[in-house]
């Protein structure tokens, strides 16, 4: 006689229609989406204590306490990327955790967001994602303090991310100054790997890229966010490397110049990228900011799409003055950040993003 009680092993990715940072809403959707709203408006002139809001489309809100600590809140949650119930809770938890260090904070405790199909997944499925978050959480030297969680159709997980800050180190991805040179600390290519995976295409090296460079944490912000030199930082996530490089270049009112041969990517991406391997987000990522950027003559459709490919967990990008590079650098090499490279700068000009060959 069959267990009723048993579900039979599912993969956690054909129970969703997208997957990690891939989910989010195009940004021209959102935008359209948020239009004529608090959020469109800002609110800092209304609140004098926030340092940061929703008027500079940054990584976390910010409150200021008192004159030397500031709240850092985020929340981040998204579908599996991956079918290891465990890897799917330490990706979505870092990626989570990642807009504290993103703001040049330290993170101090979480919650979990859970939203699970109790009528396809096993209670132990579901548990292991949690044991893979708090996992995460650990590793950050936080903990994952309650939560909420509901009964819905697809599999998401992910965290309220709450840290604390001096509010004269906070890093905002408006700052950045004509002159600064853009760092980027982690390989691009995490949605392509991901496109590959549902096919079954993936190697086995490239899915242990894949999950090393998503549960890497981004520790290197705290200690980014204490040195002057930096302006400006952000992480590379649903947009794609062009549209955060393009919400950093409108927010500091200037040109961002890429040299796409400068960009780290993951192993084996280009490979992919060039057999097709693309998600849905890409497209619709270049959809919404196209006429923001100029490609170079020539620039092949596998190089567009490692340029808007949506990281999951993605790097931070650093904008610093020229002089501090080789600081920030080493700030990233001593947190273990091996493919961390110089990728291009900001310079006066009109607010875009040029891509160099």
């Amino acid at each position: 006689m069959s267990d009723p009680t048993h579900i039979p092993p599912i993969r956690l990715t054909h129970l969703s229609h997208g997957g990690g940072c891939g989910c989010k809403i195009a940004p021209a959707v959102l935008e359209t989406i948020l239009a004529d709203t608090p959020f469109a408006k800002g609110l800092a002139s209304s609140f004098p204590d926030l340092l940061v809001g929703t008027e500079s489309s940054d990584d976390a809100a910010v409150w200021q306490l008192n004159e030397s600590q500031a709240i850092v809140a985020t929340t981040d949650f998204f579908m599996p990327i991956v079918d290891d119930p465990y890897e799917f809770g330490r990706i979505a938890a870092t990626n989570a955790i990642s807009d504290v260090y993103a703001m040049g904070g330290r993170p101090l405790f979480a919650l979990a967001l859970v939203g699970m199909p109790l009528d396809k997944l096993a209670p132990e499925t579901i548990r292991a994602i949690l044991a893979g978050g708090e996992a995460a959480a650990r590793e950050a030297g936080i903990p994952v303090a309650g939560g909420h969680s509901i009964d819905s159709q697809e599999p998401i997980y992910g965290l309220v991310a709450i840290g604390v800050v001096d509010p004269r180190r906070v890093k905002k991805n408006n700052a950045g100054q004509a002159g600064d040179v853009l760092i980027l600390g982690k390989g691009l290519g995490v949605g392509i790997y991901s496109a590959a995976l549902k096919k079954d295409c993936l190697p086995a090296a490239g899915y242990r890229a894949m999950i090393d460079s998503t549960t890497r944490l981004n520790t290197p912000g705290t200690e980014l966010g204490g040195l002057d030199e930096v302006h400006a930082m952000t992480d590379v996530t649903g947009f794609g490397l062009l549209g955060h490089a393009l919400e950093l270049a409108r927010g500091s009112g200037l040109s961002a110049r890429v040299r796409f041969a400068d960009l780290p990517l993951l192993p084996g991406a280009a490979d992919l990228a060039g057999a097709g391997f693309v998600t849905g987000a890409s497209g619709r990522n270049w959809a919404s900011y196209g006429g923001g950027v100029e490609l170079f003559a020539g620039c092949a459709d596998w190089q567009k799409a490692v340029l808007t490919d949506p990281q999951t967990s993605g790097g931070l990008m650093v904008a610093c003055e020229a002089d501090a590079a080789a600081t920030v650098m080493d700030v990233f090499r001593r947190h273990g950040f091996t493919q961390a490279a110089v990728i291009g700068g900001l310079e006066a000009g009109p607010a875009r993003v040029v891509v160099e060959a």
